[in-house]
């Protein structure tokens, strides 16, 4: 029998990516798709219209929500998550309820009712975090791994992904400046020499695929990205569109980074280079003092940190081929033409 699967922020934009992936490629006999968004469940059920997803409204502040939503499944992939920066800096216990109590939620569940395994999804803010946003998710990684130390492997198994910003998702810088093209305005850059990881939805989905294959209880993924700078993007886009757009700079916003990291120095020395991946292993001391307190790791092979200062840098030209990989920016230019 094929196994069930939930996807929590399934109406999101990793979720329907994945969903429909899924469904293409009959992988699951049940697809859960658990939200709070009646609208966008409405309009997934009538874009898909199969018989094998299922829609479960709650929200995973809710345990007793999140409970009937876990309650006979095999898998979980953990993607909803308050994700805007300035919003989490508005309402930082808004964030602090959905990505720390409601990973809480889902986790519990998944322990009682013997999930196989638990994917969650965390950000590149989650290293060295100085917002919000970038703190709670710290925090739900720091949940997942220690749930997992008490964990039977043979029942249950928590691991998690951490990757950086997924291209034309929403809320992204992407949509935004393909709005000001289209109206005619200058791009607005916070400073245009930022640097930021560039993933698609695909990369995205191929990183969780990964971690659901591979993960070992309390491992974090991460997966080797180019970077741009904020400006080649921005231009990538002004020639894709061929638009008479400048780019203006407007200034570093509050909460915001010059670039991201997705590996820090710290985690470095428990990484393991897996070619197209680092895995961050879970420590997995407890609190006998002498292991914890007193003694430290002997022998670190890897060192520096994984950030998208350091990382291969795309030029114009190579941002607008990955560019050109977005079916939301193809299908632009097709009806442009």
């Amino acid at each position: 029998m094929m196994n069930k699967l939930l996807i929590t922020g399934g109406t999101g934009s990793f979720g329907t990516a994945f969903l429909k992936k899924a469904v293409a490629n009959n992988e699951f006999s049940e697809i859960r798709i658990f939200s709070r968004d009646e609208k966008k469940q409405d309009d997934l059920r009538k874009s898909l219209n199969d018989f094998r997803v299922k829609f479960y409204i709650g929200d995973v502040r809710d345990s007793a929500s999140v409970s009937n939503a876990v309650k006979g499944v095999d898998y979980i992939f953990h993607a909803a998550a308050l994700k805007q920066v300035p919003s989490c800096e508005f309402f930082p216990l808004e964030a602090i309820k959905t990505n720390v109590l409601g990973t809480e939620n889902v986790l519990a569940a998944a322990e009682t009712f013997e999930v196989k395994k638990v994917v969650i999804l965390s950000t590149d803010k989650a290293a060295y975090p100085i917002n919000a946003m970038g703190m709670t998710k710290a925090l739900m990684e720091k949940v997942m791994v220690a749930k997992s130390r008490n964990l039977d492997d043979s029942k249950t198994i928590f691991c998690g992904t951490r990757y950086g910003n997924v291209m034309a998702s929403r809320g992204s810088v992407i949509p935004l400046f393909i709005e000001q093209i289209k109206a005619g305005k200058d791009l607005t850059v916070t400073d245009p020499e930022m640097t930021r990881f560039m993933m698609t939805l695909d990369h995205a989905v191929e990183l969780v695929l990964y971690a659901f294959k591979n993960g070992k209880q309390g491992d974090m993924f991460v997966q080797k990205s180019p970077a741009a700078t904020v400006s080649v993007l921005a231009q990538a886009l002004i020639e894709l569109y061929a638009s008479k757009s400048s780019i203006q700079e407007i200034g570093i916003r509050h909460g915001e980074k010059k670039y991201e990291t997705l590996v820090t120095a710290e985690e470095m020395v428990k990484a393991t280079d897996l070619g197209g991946y680092y895995s961050i292993a879970a420590d997995n001391r407890d609190l006998n003092y002498a292991p914890y307190f007193s003694e430290g790791k002997k022998k670190a092979v890897l060192s520096g940190e994984y950030n998208s200062d350091n990382t291969e840098r795309l030029n114009v030209a190579q941002m607008k081929e990955l560019l050109l990989q977005l079916p939301e920016i193809k299908n632009d230019l097709s009806i442009k033409q």
